[in-house]
């Protein structure tokens, strides 16, 4: 067995022999061939004989410090030691940093959805999901939720009904909108100044000749009980108030110095002392006579908590408004989405914009005397006109035409079978007008095609009912369309805001759009480029506030919070 083992080890070779004996033992093996070995010899001849010599070229350039750190330099040693400080010091303010940062980086990174604006442009965080016609994106509808309603734990500061400075009463005047408005801003007032108040009178409106009191429209019951905790409301004057005529006539019951978007500091410098000595004071006129940025956030929560929740509609306004929604969902004979178009092109509406729109010499020539009969002062001698249309179509202040809203909803992409409903009064110019609208898009509808005859009569002998419906049909729709400003489009699109569910509404941007128009050599292909770009955020996407807001159209930051 040893003269075994000895043999083997001497055929393979001792482990302790030399390279050089290994290698002549190779070569008198008579089973390695020449051509091999010189082959071997030249790969050897190619490879660095010192490969470790680079790696200790690279360690030896790093700074002491990182040396040190890495054993391979004494850390006793003078200049290791001081490097080993510096580096020591620096790593720990990087790590502070760290640190600070961390709170900053999350909420980034976990932060509700919202635009910001600069300028007139208004900038969104972008989203992982494809466009839609009929939604928005489902990360910017769910980031926020409403939470104006008061907490289950926040307790009552209403006091008994002796104990309040006094009452005041105001007249909500103008159309259904605009007394809304009114009503929500004279709930902020009472509670600022700590006054009972009177149920707001609607007031007759000039135009419609409508005398529609505030029990014909909204439930009085629900106004009140659902505030009995945030202000005392009370359906008429006192008894004990016996002259009750002053309250709409004299000079000594009424506050009438109230400047437009007035401050709560205001209300309770010049109308509390009066509603203290008088008991019972007129608010005239009330239209816009409370601002926003300039009250408390809790009094522009309770204007939300009002708007969205103590204002309910009558139950049958609301049934019927339901029935008109559920048949625009099923023109088809299946489930379908639907617009709703506020198409804002009455004469009344083209004659006060002072815009310039297309048309023959004599439709030219009625609206001219038209305006000069119904605002003089501003006609003059009607020279001045031309230039001030031109300028307000270039600002955006001018009313879509009916042509104007298909040519930017086709360009959307919004096809042809598209189920619109139309809200709006009689469009000036008429079927004439409507034409290219009704062209490009056949399936439009109003409340009074989908509805019988008998429905609508039943609604006809208050005209607010029938903007009532207007509003709840247009707020259940999947896309809202405004073509421009006003109370009813910013009340639709800022209620869409607060209720979420990815609800689209589209504000198009008539500045941008007027250019657009306005260039001959635009071709169609450049032209849904520029609709595009220019309305990718103007969907009603959540915005951030900014000085002076108006709070019905955007009540995300003191009525809305983080979902």
């Amino acid at each position: 067995m040893a003269e075994l083992r000895h043999s083997g080890e001497r055929g393979r070779g001792a482990p302790g022999s030399s390279p050089l004996k290994r290698e002549d033992a190779a070569a008198a093996t008579p089973f390695v061939s020449s051509s091999v070995a010189t082959s071997d010899r030249d790969l050897d001849r190619d490879k660095d004989p010192h490969p470790h010599r680079a790696t200790s070229a690279f360690l030896l350039s790093l700074p002491p410090p990182l040396r040190s750190l890495l054993s391979l330099e004494d850390p006793r040693s003078p200049s290791a030691s001081f490097s080993y400080r510096i580096l020591i010091a620096f790593l720990s303010f990087t790590f502070f940093l760290l640190l600070l940062s961390i709170p900053s980086i999350w909420k980034h990174l976990n932060g509700p959805y919202i635009c910001k604006k600069e300028g007139i442009t208004l900038h969104c965080p972008p989203t992982k999901e494809p466009p839609s016609l009929w939604e928005n994106p489902y990360a910017a509808a769910t980031s926020w939720k409403p939470c104006a309603e008061r907490l289950p734990n926040e307790i009552s500061d209403v006091p008994s009904e002796n104990d309040t400075s006094g009452y005041i009463f105001i007249h909500a005047e103008g159309g259904l909108n605009q007394q809304r408005i009114a009503i929500c801003n004279a709930v902020a007032v009472a509670k600022i100044i700590n006054a009972t108040l009177i149920l707001p009178v609607l007031k007759q409106d000039q135009i419609w000749k409508d005398q529609t009191k505030f029990e014909d429209i909204f439930d009085v019951d629900h106004f009140i009980n659902y505030l009995k905790d945030d202000v005392r409301i009370v359906r008429d004057i006192p008894d004990w108030f016996t002259e009750k005529t002053e309250l709409f006539t004299s000079i000594k019951r009424t506050v009438k110095n109230i400047p437009k978007y007035a401050s709560a500091q205001f209300y309770i410098d010049n109308v509390l002392p009066r509603v203290k000595e008088k008991k019972i004071m007129s608010l005239k006129p009330f239209v816009d006579r409370l601002g926003y940025d300039n009250v408390p956030t809790e009094i522009n929560r309770l204007r939300c908590r009002v708007n969205y929740h103590a204002l309910k509609f009558l139950p049958d306004i609301d049934e019927m408004a339901d029935k008109l929604a559920a048949r625009m969902r099923n023109r088809t004979g299946g489930l379908n989405p639907y617009m709703a178009l506020h198409l804002r092109f009455e004469k009344g509406m083209v004659g006060l914009s002072f815009c310039d729109f297309v048309g023959t010499r004599e439709e030219k020539a009625m609206m001219a005397t038209y305006r000069q009969k119904e605002w003089p002062r501003r006609y003059k001698n009607g020279s001045h006109l031309w230039q001030l249309a031109l300028q307000k179509r270039k600002e955006g202040r001018c009313p879509l035409e009916p042509g104007e809203v298909a040519v930017i909803l086709r360009a959307m992409g919004y096809p042809r079978e598209t189920q619109i409903y139309v809200a709006s009064g009689q469009v000036y110019g008429g079927k004439n007008r409507m034409a290219p609208l009704r062209n490009m898009f056949p399936n439009l509808v109003t409340k009074e095609e989908l509805a019988s005859k008998e429905e609508i009569d039943h609604f006809r002998k208050h005209v607010t009912s029938l903007a009532a419906l207007d509003f709840l049909v247009c707020l259940k729709s999947d896309v809202f369309v405004m073509t421009h400003g006003g109370n009813f489009a910013k009340l639709i699109i800022g209620a869409r805001r607060y209720m979420g569910h990815r609800l689209k509404s589209i504000k198009p941007d008539k500045g941008v759009m007027s250019k657009t128009f306005g260039d001959p050599y635009m071709g169609w292909a450049s032209f849904v480029e520029d609709v595009a770009i220019t309305h990718q955020t103007r969907t009603g996407l959540p915005e951030e506030t900014f000085p002076n807001y108006d709070l019905w159209e955007n009540p995300l930051t003191p009525c809305m919070c983080r979902a």
